[in-house]
């Protein structure tokens, strides 16, 4: 299966790429690899990972729906990376807004009031989530069953992908077709094996992709995989899987795994 990146001639959704935090991580990782080329150097200056550092820069391509960095694979450091002239303008937008916010802020200090009410309220707008697997996609239809409704939710490059949540939640949302949303998995909901043609278990779904990162473990196989339409998603394998980067493989996860969130 021929790798298929997100384009850099994609209309971005930069907007979606900000937390409403001052100081986004991602973002942080992201300005460090244009300022050094390589994400190992990223990283380090970050304090994170190298696993995690890739997992911010995957996360923000899902979101901002645009590439923001190239990798040159090879040489004796693994490469280099740079940043495509999408990831150049994240980062700009991305100072600007942490601009007007300092102005913002600034303003609201000159009222003592106002201040100690204001912040909570920023502060619980910026809430993260530890969940790794953030696939922007469109609500395709909705099935009511009782007090149970399933999702069913279209992603980038018409793969679908379905979501069992309570008719009261759908109706808390306001769930309707054609409507932008956000599906969220934890990595360890996800269950990685070989592309095979067998049939899933019930409720499970199957996502087809490519490994592009396989880290081995004594318990499990975290494996990075590109999905068909250009997502980055994230999962594990049976310890000793086998699987390699390149490998066709398919991501197994529970309709009930899946969460649903909307924007701000």
């Amino acid at each position: 299966m021929k790798k298929a990146a997100p384009s850099t001639s994609a209309e971005p959704s930069f907007a979606s790429a900000f937390s409403h935090e001052p100081v986004d991580k991602r973002i942080e990782i992201l300005r460090l690899v244009g300022e050094s080329g390589s994400i190992s150097q990223a990283a380090r200056q970050a304090k994170v990972s190298y696993k995690a550092a890739w997992q911010a820069i995957d996360t923000l391509t899902n979101l901002a729906g645009v590439a923001l960095v190239e990798r040159a694979v090879g040489g004796s450091g693994g490469g280099g990376a740079t940043l495509t002239p999408a990831g150049q303008k994240l980062l700009a937008v991305a100072g600007l807004l942490n601009e007007t916010r300092s102005q913002v802020l600034a303003a609201f200090k000159s009222n003592e009031l106002l201040l100690p009410r204001a912040l909570p309220a920023l502060s619980n707008m910026s809430v993260r989530t530890s969940m790794r697997n953030q696939l922007p996609c469109q609500v395709d239809k909705l099935e009511v069953r009782g007090q149970m409704a399933r999702v069913h939710l279209e992603l980038a490059g018409g793969a679908s992908l379905v979501s069992r949540i309570t008719k009261a939640s759908a109706e808390l949302l306001g769930l309707q077709k054609g409507q932008t949303v956000l599906a969220l998995c934890k990595a360890t909901a996800v269950a990685v094996t070989a592309q095979s043609p067998a049939a899933t278990a019930p409720g499970a779904q199957a996502l087809n992709g490519q490994a592009v990162r396989v880290s081995r473990g004594a318990t499990g196989d975290e494996v990075s995989l590109q999905l068909e339409g250009g997502l980055q998603l994230v999962g594990f394998a049976a310890a000793g899987s086998g699987l390699k980067v390149k490998s066709l493989v398919q991501a197994l996860i529970d309709e009930s795994a899946v969460v649903i969130a909307l924007s701000a």
